[in-house]
């Protein structure tokens, strides 16, 4: 359970940060850090992982904290593949901690325990988030309610940190039901809970269907809503398959650091720009803040959507060319792991 003081201590940073990108545009509000490709399981959607790549170095990981840190970078979230396998996770945490920097971690909850959750804690973790995307493993995707509760309730116990439990709605998920008896659960727990749309095979966000539009609005009228509530418009187009119009500032506020180290808009844009975060510089920073982005108006990437938020009353962007069909411009396999998160649940 999250102790009173750092609930307190937590939203005092949080809100630092938004105090700080609201003064100065010329760093990054959120860096997503990739510390392995590997991961334990193999979900069909997902185009982010291997079961090959060694972890990255532990010593290129701090050098890329380092690095991220005198950028100004607010939060760092370090994910995959997935996290958990990292031998030196725990260090790597500590190490974005004792740079002030708010610590997040995404990982599919299959290796967590007690003790490891304790060494969470003792690192400085900040937040955590879980995918859980079926009460049973399917094809589609292992990482299940029926493997994962046991996980949660660890959690529930141990961990003074947040916990999000992120469930998805969208192509490809036979049973979009199952999405509001997994935020029930997390709620239960204590946690809060977010759930998304993904893509299809092709890459191609396709509207909510009947069932899956019903199972949302059930989900977003259970609790209270967070900072999801800030990016509802983006939502409800995404869920009726409609563009949205905004300016994406990925390689500004956010950052993908990829396992070589180089920097991308996000997951479904790598190569673009593709520049060593060694050479990244203000100027990186400040071009890309102004660069219109095509992908822009069918993105799902919530994480983006959130950091760039802060800067949607200034510096326009010129209007990039709509689509004219929702796909992921991207140099890797086109299925997409990503999701919007559409409401965010508290106890």
């Amino acid at each position: 359970m999250v102790s009173v003081w750092k609930r307190f201590t937590l939203r005092a940073r949080e809100w630092a940060m938004v105090a700080g990108a609201l003064v100065s545009t010329d760093h990054p509000v959120l860096a997503h850090l990739i510390v392995t490709r590997r991961c334990n399981l193999a979900c069909s959607y997902c185009n982010e992982y291997d079961h090959r790549s060694a972890p990255v170095p532990t010593e290129k990981l701090a050098r890329r904290v380092d690095l991220l840190a005198e950028l100004g970078t607010s939060v760092v979230t370090l994910t995959g593949g997935e996290p958990l396998l990292h031998p030196d996770l725990e260090e790597i945490i500590a190490r974005v901690r004792r740079h002030r920097m708010i610590a997040g971690m995404i990982t599919n909850g299959y290796l967590l325990s007690k003790t490891r959750i304790r060494r969470l804690n003792e690192a400085g973790l900040d937040h955590l988030q879980i995918s859980i995307d079926n009460l049973q493993p399917d094809r589609i995707s292992k990482k299940s309610l029926k493997v994962l509760d046991k996980k949660l309730v660890y959690l529930a116990e141990e961990a003074d940190f947040p916990v999000n439990i992120n469930t998805v709605l969208g192509s490809g998920i036979p049973r979009p039901e199952e999405a509001l008896l997994i935020a029930r659960r997390a709620v239960e727990l204590g946690f809060t809970c977010t759930v998304g749309i993904i893509h299809d095979g092709e890459g191609v966000l396709k509207p909510l269907r009947e069932t899956e539009r019903r199972v949302y609005d059930q989900v977003r009228r259970l609790g209270k809503r967070g900072y999801t509530r800030l990016t509802r418009y983006y939502q409800e187009n995404l869920a009726s398959g409609k563009p949205n119009g905004w300016s994406c500032r990925a390689g500004a506020r956010y950052l993908y650091v990829c396992e070589d180290g180089l920097v991308h808009y996000c997951s479904q844009q790598r190569g673009r720009p593709g520049v060593p975060l060694e050479r990244y510089r203000k100027e990186d920073i400040r071009r890309e803040h102004r660069t219109a982005k095509g992908c822009a108006p069918y993105c799902t990437i919530s994480c983006v959507h959130q950091a760039s938020l802060v800067d949607f009353w200034r510096a326009p962007q010129s209007r990039p060319e709509l689509v004219e069909r929702p796909e992921v411009l991207s140099t890797t396999p086109a299925s997409s792991s990503l999701s919007v998160d559409l409401v965010e649940l508290r106890r």
